[in-house]
């Protein structure tokens, strides 16, 4: 039985396939269109799915859509109503964008695949986040928690799931033990109960989104650029955050919507109000130093207002960050204590918050969590298509998402012919260890190498096979990739990748790592051991922590090796690992991508699939 997901027309448009529940290929549209965050109808997306499986839409025995579009449409056709005449161009942008495309997104995919009406299905938007995590995670039953910044009506759920397995599901080789068996046993279905949840206009995505703007980067892409900032400021306007928002114990909130204007404005998430609290927003691309990011004042124009002036925005970004935790430790907690369970599954944009994610692992009585590796809407088109085969379907689960690497890969002659086309030289190594030997090299003499291997990444992180390596023990090295390589702002951290057993030498309150599925996905903050901060400077963020990758030989042969070869040359078992793309462009998918990324910055060495290209 094949069942194609599909999401779009909100941000992060993708498409995922499964045939009897296990999940053959998934990808966003961004990777081939290569427009980042691209929203459009996923038809690039939806073909490579149906090549991978060697079908046409015809096989297919159900589509189904992330979302409810017209429960959508009513959503903002009252909450235009409702702050109308003030929102008038808002309602008239999404009536030109809602007739022209959106409401009749039934017809487009009927069209595109050549289906008939009974094959196409619909799953309420935060469903398909809950589903996208829970079905993916090798638990019998778990607590949800969904946040993001809105779907169709709601923004923020809190519910529980069980699972109806087909047989055992091994984890690390030991048999999965239900920690309530008695009560499954009583009901064994498949199951997802969203008991709890907050509505539009009140969102902690979008509230996040607001200050995301006021701090000069792009909503619903320089979220993660917030995260970054805030470490280098200090927390010291959490009680004017808390004007904007009221929080109850449980982790309920309403905001003040005197401070926002994303309900009825084109052009501005906040209000003036929020303006005269804040003060002035920070231009977009102004330059960004402070006097925690250069402590010796030693930028090349260093300027003391300038400086002082970018501090109050690392404030407010500390701030705002912080707020946005404790929230969401909040309803974490809460979750715990309607369900009683110890696994948690979150999705929804928000769980792209790292920070958040660590603090729940380690400060809640959850033992175990997963996150979807794609959590925002590009996770939906998975999430729908579970739901259907799982719950509306009724059948019995078989997979856990193991790894990331659900998307295209290239063949050897597809490679060479894009070296050949670009006028590089090449060498060609089939032997893998030899290979790894020779990354390993260029990586002890302080190169950085571009890694292209294999089928690329699901989500928005480069776990291995669509990365940039490079030595992580020195601080220059992040100055070196940030500046010459990814032409991006010098506060953004880099991620250490490391090996998972060793992941505990150099990263605190880390307990059984192997059973910490986000850490293979880069989805979690924790700290660093005291002193081995000054061993991998370049990827320990200010404040002493480490968005951690784990990595296991099971996975990525060649990445782990690679690692465990750099570690044994220098005992440090950890590398720096960023996404194979240049700023504003989405994570390379081709070879000819790889090339003139390669060509535009100063990676020294190219390796795809065994391919060595040099400068």
């Amino acid at each position: 039985m094949y069942i194609l997901g599909i999401s779009c027309y909100y941000h992060d448009a993708a498409a995922a396939l499964l045939n009897d529940g296990m999940l053959v290929a998934a990808a966003e549209e961004e990777r081939f269109s290569r427009k980042k965050h691209d929203f459009g109808f996923p038809d690039r997306a939806i073909d490579f799915c149906l090549q991978t499986a060697g079908i046409t839409g015809k096989d297919l025995d159900y589509v189904v859509f992330y979302e409810k579009p017209f429960l959508k449409f009513e959503r903002i056709l009252m909450s235009n109503l409702q702050t109308f005449p003030r929102s008038y161009p808002v309602f008239r942008e999404a009536m030109v964008a809602w007739f022209d495309e959106k409401l009749w997104i039934r017809g487009r995919i009927l069209t595109k695949l050549d289906i008939p009406d009974e094959k196409l299905l619909f799953v309420e938007h935060h469903l398909s986040h809950a589903a996208s995590a829970f079905f993916c995670a090798p638990y019998d039953e778990a607590a949800i928690l969904t946040i993001d910044g809105v779907g169709e009506w709601t923004t923020a759920t809190v519910g529980q799931a069980t699972a109806l397995w087909q047989e055992p599901y091994n984890v690390n080789g030991k048999r999965r033990v239900s920690e309530s068996a008695e009560r499954l046993e009583s009901h064994r279905v498949n199951s997802i109960d969203l008991f709890d949840e907050i509505k539009f206009p009140h969102s902690l995505g979008l509230l996040y989104s607001a200050f995301t703007a006021f701090l000069g980067f792009q909503v619903n892409e320089g979220e993660y650029k917030v995260m970054g900032m805030a470490p280098y400021g200090f927390p010291n306007r959490v009680d004017d955050v808390y004007k904007l928002i009221e929080v109850a114990d449980d982790g309920g909130f309403r905001l003040n919507m005197d401070y926002f204007m994303y309900h009825y404005s084109t052009k501005r998430t906040f209000s003036d109000k929020f303006v005269k609290l804040w003060g002035e927003p920070r231009v977009h691309n102004s330059m960004f130093y402070t006097p925690t990011t250069h402590p010796k004042k030693d930028h090349p124009e260093w300027d003391e207002r300038t400086a002082q002036k970018n501090q109050h925005y690392a404030d407010i970004a500390a701030s705002i960050q912080l707020v946005t935790e404790d929230i969401i430790l909040k309803m974490a907690n809460y979750a715990y204590k309607k369900t009683g369970l110890k696994k948690l599954c979150i999705a929804g944009g928000v769980a792209l918050n790292s920070v958040a994610n660590g603090r729940i692992q380690r400060e809640t009585p959850f033992e175990d969590i997963f996150i979807q590796p794609a959590p925002g809407d590009s996770g939906g088109a998975l999430g729908a298509a579970l739901y259907v085969y799982h719950v509306l379907l009724g059948q019995p689960r078989k997979f856990v998402m193991e790894h990331a690497y659900w998307g295209k890969a290239y063949t050897s002659e597809e490679t060479k012919t894009s070296i050949i086309t670009s006028g590089r030289s090449y060498e060609y190594m089939e032997d893998t260890g030899q290979l790894a030997h020779k990354i390993v090299d260029d990586l002890l003499v302080g190169k950085v190498i571009g890694l292209f291997q294999g089928r690329f990444e699901w989500g928005p992180r480069a776990l291995g096979n669509r990365s940039i390596l490079a030595d992580p023990r020195k601080a220059e090295m992040k100055e070196i990739v940030n500046a010459r390589i990814k032409f991006r702002e010098p506060f953004r951290p880099f991620a250490p990748v490391v090996l998972e057993e060793k992941v505990d030498q150099f990263y605190a309150d880390l307990n059984d790592p192997e059973r910490h599925y986000p850490l293979r996905y880069m989805l979690m903050v924790y700290p660093t051991k005291d002193s081995q901060g000054d061993r991998i400077q370049a990827v320990t963020h200010q404040g002493g922590t480490g968005r951690i990758q784990t990595v296991r030989r099971d996975w990525n042969p060649l990445y782990y090796r690679i690692i465990e070869l750099f570690g044994q040359a220098t005992g440090v078992p950890v590398l720096l690992n960023t996404s194979f793309n240049l700023r504003g462009e989405p994570i390379v998918t081709t070879p000819a991508n790889a090339l003139n990324t390669f060509s535009k910055s100063d990676i020294d060495t190219l390796y795809m699939d065994g391919f060595i290209t040099r400068k």
